[in-house]
């Protein structure tokens, strides 16, 4: 009897569209991108921290795999429907543990994700069996290298939370090493490029789709909290320098970035290996600093005067740095230029000095986080005078000090 192929079939142009079951995925890390928020928000300290990035990375992780997945086999066949469903509930389960995964809801957390893993793989494998066995192979090395990492998620749900700490960072430290290693596994080899080829755009556009999911925590968050408190002057100033500082870095990822990527993974030949560079790895610093970023801005406009508390300078000074070196990884990876671009280092270098200036001199949150704002927008203007006609055009002395655009 012949298999039913559950694979997608592409475009003349190689294309995968983005699919509505997708997108109803997605809805279920809305949910987490909140609880982790909130869960930082809650626990602001440095051991808070660290476990809200250990979850970080797990989200990310069973996301942009289920990404990946979905590029190559078809999301409008009722099988994989119903694979992407049933990793949803697990999804749901594992975001509902968040609050407390450090506590009584770690052995939730971590059968979730093991599920989500393994099981995801597992289908794969079994989809892929006789019609593509270079695939099958892949996911079943990258089945192994889950297996590998599940003692260290078990023996974490019978830890404390600072072992379990340990245990859970060991395991995700595995799995994030695994694509660099080509899953390699004793008997099946190592995976290669023409393992991992894919559909570009889509990875791109799906990417792109989960920073409009990280950026509307900050959206959302700015929204309610600013319902609850007093309409005067010092309120809508704070809304607003938040609302804007959000709007800055939707034009940092989407104005260029997003769009010359997408374009660049699309007619690359080692589509592949871009995408984990690119998107799977340097993303998550940008998702990190929305996601930093969004509680910062609760905490500015919850105390938008008095003096400025080290927890309000870390986070968010930390967020909009996080969010321009993952944007610089981003933007290097996808041009051919030797250097990251010029205006997010000037941007990383003024966020520095504006924290330095906050801390030393005394001011108020409010006056941080329009400094901040600050910084962001001149990074976006520098890099939108780069790319649209260049500084020669617009500034001829900076033209000559540079010698060529600086930022193209």
């Amino acid at each position: 009897m012949a298999r039913t192929n559950l694979f997608r079939a592409r475009d003349a142009h190689g294309h995968a569209p983005v699919t509505y079951i997708e997108l109803f995925f997605d809805l279920v890390f809305v949910f987490a991108i909140t609880q982790l928020s909130h869960g930082l928000l809650a626990h602001l300290s440095l051991m808070g921290a660290l476990q809200a990035l250990i979850l970080l990375f797990a989200v990310w992780w069973v996301w942009i795999y289920t990404t990946w997945v979905a590029n190559w086999l078809d999301p409008d066949r009722a099988n994989v429907r119903l694979m992407l469903i049933l990793l949803m509930l697990a999804g749901l389960a594992l975001s509902s543990a968040i609050p407390y995964a450090f506590g009584k809801n770690g052995w939730l957390f971590a059968a979730a994700y093991c599920s989500m893993q393994l099981g995801r793989s597992l289908y794969v494998v079994w989809a892929s069996w006789g019609i593509h066995d270079g695939r099958a192979r892949n996911f079943a090395r990258i089945a192994f290298w889950s297996l590998l990492t599940l003692p260290l998620w078990i023996a974490g749900c019978f830890a404390d939370a600072e072992v379990r700490m340990l245990c859970w960072a060991a395991a995700l430290a595995i799995e994030y090493a695994g694509p660099f290693a080509f899953f390699a596994t004793p008997g099946l080899g190592r995976s290669n490029a023409a393992d991992w080829d894919i559909a570009g755009a889509h990875m791109a556009e799906r990417c792109a789709l989960f920073i409009i999911i990280a950026l509307g925590e900050g959206v959302l968050v700015t929204g309610a909290t600013f319902a609850t408190l007093p309409q005067d002057a010092l309120h809508w100033t704070a809304f607003a320098t938040c609302f804007l500082g959000s709007a800055a870095l939707w034009w940092l990822y989407f104005d260029t970035g997003a769009v010359r990527g997408s374009k660049l993974i699309e007619a690359s030949g080692d589509a592949g290996l871009l995408a984990r560079n690119a998107y799977t790895y340097w993303h998550i610093p940008i998702v990190a600093g929305l996601v930093v970023s969004a509680v910062a801005d609760e905490m500015l406009l919850a105390h938008a005067k008095g003096h400025i508390e080290p927890a309000y300078l870390a986070v968010a000074v930390g967020g909009a740095l996080l969010f321009l070196v993952g944007n610089m990884g981003f933007k290097r990876a996808t041009n051919d230029r030797p250097l990251p671009p010029f205006s997010h280092m000037l941007g990383c270098a003024l966020l520095l000095a504006i924290g330095a200036a906050a801390w030393f001199g005394h001011w108020q949150p409010l006056t941080l986080g329009m400094g901040i704002f600050g910084a962001l927008l001149f990074t976006a203007i520098w890099e939108w005078g780069s790319l649209n006609g260049g500084w020669q055009r617009w500034a001829p002395g900076l033209g000559r000090l540079f010698g060529a655009d600086p930022d193209a």
